[in-house]
This record gives structure tokens, sequence and C-alpha cells, in this order.
């Protein structure tokens, strides 16, 4: 008998694998996260449709299959998390993972307790879990929505550090549960207790692996591969090793583990992050598919209205509130915030941990309990994933919250100076610059840079290159702006390419090039010569981008074509004109009576709010 189970186990498992990967590839494909997929072709295998997934399938096992499992995911998102990164991060990115993380676990227990009339520690737990946004979905959303790097930041490291967090303290509150713990006295020991256990066996774990690492001979030859085997071995030990010590401990084991050795300068860490990666994928893939065919459609069903209330909270109300308190007085714009209001999923972890303890509270005779766990876990899931997920591209476009990016190769204050005036334009703005020092002067100032050399290919490609539709050599060596300037054509060919030169006899020689330059002698020269001539002017230039501006667009109104500027005058915003029009290679100052044509780029030069309403005006967004 258990001869013919094993055999039927198998192929089981074999196929789930193999689903598990295609949705991967599809996913990939497509850019939209994975977790459709796999939720879609874990519902088809399950009870409800094909009955290939049964609650039987896996008999006993199944539990230890998710344990583990989490553990490998767990340790994959702390191996990621770098508190360098945290230091750095602005103070939005820090309140996320904070004072964010607190709002959404209280805001959901509140509504679960209330909405599905279920005691605290089952609406805690479910809040616990439901924190977790998790890097699985949305890492894809970001490959979609090329947002600014201060909005990816903050999502990813939310994600990271959320996964990490809501796993080990919903297992904490999956034990005060058990355990019938009600008083906070009691419940702070027992949480001490099981962190303290996981936080040590992590960290002894973590330390052997750092010390066979770095001092012992792991093969000349298979080095590489003995460290990866190692590290993942590692992981499992520090699971298994703290749940023997303590139960429910090795969640916090597996963090700890994966922070620290993340955060040490192990050999072999690009091979290893690499493997690790791999292995998480297909573990994601088998129990994710898994845990969809064990999902009960009734369950879904009993929540009722209330359920629906409780995605309704989640979704539209507690998460638009902490994303708004956590990001109070920071550089992100308000249709920024709006955005990741509304683009915060749920994945794996909080899905996978959700079926280990259901599974474990039907055994304590918690039947309840584990429906409401399981249903309203998965429920929250589907519809995030679905519209939050599904959608994201379509709300980042009706948010206008993908700008145009641009890599400044230098961080000097040249390079620093057009970096603000860019972002208070609302461009997305990347520094590279290879000096330590100038590199913290600029990330104190809030802008957005990539430590590297700007003359190295793969800075560029890290930095955002191939998806940069403007590159700006602004260096003081002009030998390192023509050098950039050459590379960006060559690997990345963006939309405009700008170098600066320091010594303007090699202006001649940049544009022989084909390389757009700007002279600092000549522009230098330039901006007081207008100062002396056309002070008024020149004022007014110096508040371009604050009180005033100066826009290049070009019309696609069907409303303003074959119009005259003496027609179209009247009913610009006040405060702005139409200064130039450029045709083709023509660039003209227009008199009255010039109609515009397809095709036409208006230059409207006006107060700063007028100017952004007749861009609008003249090309709407919908276009």
């Amino acid at each position: 008998m258990a001869a013919e189970a094993a055999g039927n186990l198998i192929p089981l498992v074999a196929a789930i694998i193999g689903i598990g990967v295609v949705s991967q590839v599809l996913a990939d494909r497509l850019q939209v996260p994975s977790i459709i997929f796999l939720i879609a072709a874990g519902i088809l295998l399950g009870p409800e449709v094909l009955g290939v997934v049964t609650p039987d399938s896996f008999g006993n096992a199944l539990p230890a299959i998710v344990g583990l499992s989490v553990a490998i995911i767990v340790f994959e998102g702390a191996f990621h998390l770098r508190i360098e990164s945290l230091r750095e991060a602005p103070a939005a990115t820090v309140r996320l993972v904070t004072v964010g993380a607190a709002i959404s676990l209280v805001g959901t227990a509140i509504a679960v307790h209330f909405l599905l009339s279920v005691g605290w520690l089952v609406s805690f737990l479910i809040g616990a879990l439901l924190v977790a946004t998790g890097p699985t979905v949305i890492a894809p959303i970001l490959e979609v929505v090329p947002a600014r790097d201060r909005v990816e930041t903050a999502l990813e490291t939310e994600g990271i550090v959320n996964d990490v967090t809501a796993a080990i303290l919903a297992v904490v509150i999956f034990e005060a549960l058990v355990a019938g713990i009600a008083e906070p006295g009691a419940f702070l020991t027992h949480f001490t207790q099981r962190l303290g256990v996981g936080v040590l066996v992590g960290g002894v774990v973590a330390a052997v692996i750092f010390v066979a690492l770095r001092y012992v001979d792991l093969s000349p030859g298979n080095a590489p591969q003995n460290a990866r085997l190692l590290v993942l071995a590692g992981a499992l030990v520090a699971y298994g090793g703290a749940e023997l010590v303590a139960t429910e401990a090795g969640i916090a084991a597996v963090a700890t583990a994966g922070i620290v050795l993340g955060n040490l300068e192990v050999p072999y860490e690009e091979e290893i992050s690499a493997f690790k990666g791999d292995i998480t994928l297909i573990v994601l893939s088998f129990v994710f598919i898994a845990l969809a065919a064990l999902l009960d459609f009734g369950n879904l069903q009993q929540l009722g209205l209330g359920g629906i209330g409780v995605v309704v909270a989640v979704a539209l109300l507690i998460r638009p509130f902490l994303v708004f308190v956590s990001t109070v007085g920071d550089r992100f714009t308000r249709e920024e915030k709006l955005f990741m209001s509304f683009v915060g999923p749920r994945g794996i972890i909080p899905a996978s941990v959700a079926t280990l303890f259901a599974i474990e509270l039907r055994a304590q005779g918690l039947q309840e309990a584990a429906d409401v766990l399981v249903g309203t876990v998965f429920l929250v899931i589907l519809v995030t994933v679905v519209f939050e997920a599904g959608f994201a591209r379509r709300i980042a476009e009706f948010l206008d919250v993908i700008p145009m990016r641009v890599l400044v190769i230098g961080g000097g204050k040249v390079g620093r100076a057009l970096a603000e005036r860019l972002e208070e334009r609302g461009e997305n703005v990347v520094i590279i610059e290879d000096d330590v020092e100038i590199v913290e002067a600029a990330r104190n100032e809030g802008f957005t840079v990539h430590h590297g050399d700007g003359t190295d290919t793969e800075v560029l490609r890290s930095a955002g290159g191939e998806n940069a539709k403007i590159v700006v050599a602004a260096t003081g060596d002009d030998d390192a702006n023509l050098l950039v300037s050459q590379l960006a054509a060559s690997k990345f060919d963006p939309e405009t390419i700008i170098a600066r030169a320091n010594n303007p006899d090699n202006v001649e020689a940049f544009e022989e090039l084909g390389v757009r330059t700007i002279s600092t002698t000549l522009a230098t020269a330039q901006a007081i010569d207008n100062y002396i001539e056309r002070p008024a002017l020149a004022n007014w230039m110096g508040e371009i981008g604050r009180s005033g501006d100066v826009q290049e667009i070009e019309v696609t109104s069907e409303e303003l074509v074959g119009r005259t500027i003496r027609e179209i005058g009247p009913e610009l915003p006040g405060g702005c004109l139409v200064a130039l029009v450029a045709h083709d290679d023509t660039i003209e100052v227009p008199d009255a009576d010039y109609a515009l044509q397809p095709g036409d780029r208006i230059t409207l030069l006006g107060r700063r709010d007028a100017v952004r309403d007749a861009m609008q005006f003249c090309h709407p967004k919908s276009e």
C-alpha cells in the first residue's frame, strides 16, 4: 500500500513541479506575477475542478513539506535583506516596515474581528500574515512598471522585510493561540522564548557556515558548488534544529541565518544567490500549486459579505492609510503615494504559512479558526493579485507615475544641480558616481545614487542604462564624458546623449562624434551675458522649475490640429503662451496666423502651474 501511494505521489510531484516551472517562464514572458498562473494551475488541479490533487494526495507529509519550503523561502528573502540598504533608505521606507507594518497588523485584525466575528488571537494571526506583501509578487510588477527608484526601493524593501517579520510574528501569535495564552505578560514571555531560540540557533548555524566558507578548503575544483550546497543545507538545519528545541522557532532561525550570512562578505556570494533563487522558484511553484489545489471554495463562500468587507478594508482603506502616514514629509508625490497604496498584493508567505497553521489547527480541533484563517488569507491574495498585480501597469499609467529615466554620470555640483531640476519636473534621475564621499553627500540630499564607475558598461546597465531615455555625462573629465557617451550610444541607444565639455576646445571633437555637447565655459559666459544684456529674462530663467517653466511637447489633441495660434491662445491657461513651434527641421517663433500641423512640437512658456495645465490641454494623457 505504501509502495503504491509512493508510486502515485512521484508522478504527481513531478507534474506539479513541471507546471510550476512553465508558469514561472510564462509569467516572466508576459511580465506578470507568476502567482497568478500558480493559483490558476492549483485550482485547476484541485478537487474543485479536475480533482488530480486532493487533501489526501500527500498524506501526513504536507506539513513537513510546507514547513521546509517556507524555511527556504524565508531564508532567501532574509539573505537579500541588506542592513546597509536600510540605513541608506529614505525615512519613508523605514516607516513603511515599522509604522506601516504596525498599522497593517492592527487595522487588519480589527477588520477581521468585527466583520467576521472571530476572536482577537485569530484576528491578529490573520493580520500578521497579511502584513507581508513579498518580493515574489512585487518584483514582477516593478519589471512591468518602471517607477521612480524611490518608489521601487520602498516597495522592494517593504516586501523583503515584511516577508520575514510577518512570518516570525505570525508564528508567535499562532503558538499563543494553540497554547491558549491570553495574558500580555505570558504572550511576551512566549514571544521572547521562541524568538530567542530562533536567533540563537540561526546565529550559530550562520557562524559555522561562514567559518566553513571563509576558512575551510571546500575543494579547489568544486568550491562554488560545495558553497551553494552548504548554505542550502545550513538553512534547513537551522530550521530543523530550532524546531527541535522549541516548536515554531524555525522561522526565526532561518531568518536570522539568512540576515547574518547576507550581510557578511561570504565567498561565492553571486553563485550562492543565483542557486538559492532557482531552488526557491521551484519550491515556491510546487508549494503554491499544492496549496491552491487544496483550497476549499466553501471556505471562501462561508465568509460572505464579511470576507468581502475585509478585502475592501485591507486593500482600499488600511493600505492607503499606512502608505500616506509612512510617506509624510518625504519626496513622494501624491500620485506615487496612490500608486503604492493600490499596489500591495499578498503572496507566498501568507498562503503557505496560513495553510501550515490550518493543518495544525484542525489537528487541535479548531476547525472553525482554520477555515476562517485559510479562507480570509486566500481571498485577500486572490483579489489583490488579480486586480492590483494584473492592473498595475494601467494604474501607473492612469496616475502618470512612469517617468522618463535619466542617467547622470557624475555626482558633483553640476550633476546634482541638474538632477535637482529634473526631479522637480518629475523625472526619474539616477546619479552614477564612484567617489564614496560624493555618493554619501548626494544620498544625504535625497538623490538616488548608484555607486560605481560610469565608464564601465556593467555599471551603466545595473543603474538602468537599458531603460534610460537620456544619458548625461557630467563629470569634470572630458575623456570620461566622451567614453560614457560612446558606451551609452553603442550599448543602450538612449533617445538623447548629452556630454559636458570642460575644455571648450573639445566641443568640436565631441560633436563630430555625434555627441550633443555643452561647454561649461561657454554656458557660463552666455549666462553672464544674459544677466548683462537681458537681466529680466535671465532672472526669470533662474526660476524655471519653480515659479516659471518652459516645456516642449508634441501636439496630439485632434481639436488643436489645423487651428491657428490666434484661435488657441485664448484657450490656454492664463500666464502661458506658445513661444516656439518646431515642424520637421524648422524652428520658428509662430505668428498669430500659424496653423498647427500633425507632428508639431510647441514650446510653452509661462507660470509653472499654467504650463503644466497647457501640456495636458495640448497633449492629453489619454492620447
